[in-house]
């Protein structure tokens, strides 16, 4: 596995994350018939917060992002993306399980949704994610955090 690094993001980060959500997503999205190219970027800047996110560093350049957001007392991974080129060798698994860990020890619940069909889907519940509810085009998933280990 190449070398890789969380940095947190920033406001600078905006239109690289948002061009990277793009082309991470066209696939998916034209699969199933909800690609659009000016709203795929627009959905990121709307809700890009640099207070809750990270990029991530690939030989020091953005490979990918990832957000962490606290709500109601759990959190929902968001902006979850890894260059396509880097995909399926380990990268994407580190960083899911260093965001895990976190979670595990404050005891947090976390949810996410996954686009249908999206091979993301296996890579969380590798991690543990079960599905809550799904329709059409969404999958929801929601993970309880894993016990643990006295003085951890």
């Amino acid at each position: 596995m190449l070398d890789w690094s969380l940095r947190p993001a920033s406001m600078a980060d905006v239109e690289a994350v948002a061009e990277l959500r793009a082309v991470v997503l066209k696939a998916d999205l034209e699969r199933l018939g909800r690609y659009d190219e000016q709203r795929v970027r627009q959905r990121l800047r709307a809700g890009f917060t640099p207070a809750h996110t990270w990029t991530i560093e690939v030989s020091g350049v953005l490979a990918g992002c990832v957000a962490l957001r606290p709500a109601d007392g759990a959190y929902w991974l968001e902006h979850f993306y890894l260059a396509p080129d880097l995909q399926g060798g380990g990268i994407g698994s580190a960083v899911l399980g260093r965001l895990l860990e976190r979670c595990d020890r404050e005891g947090a619940l976390i949810r996410l949704n996954v686009l249908q069909g999206s091979p993301a889907r296996r890579l969380y519940e590798r991690h543990g994610f079960t599905v809550e509810t799904e329709d059409e085009v969404d999958v929801f998933m929601v993970r309880d955090p894993a016990p643990t280990a006295p003085g951890s």
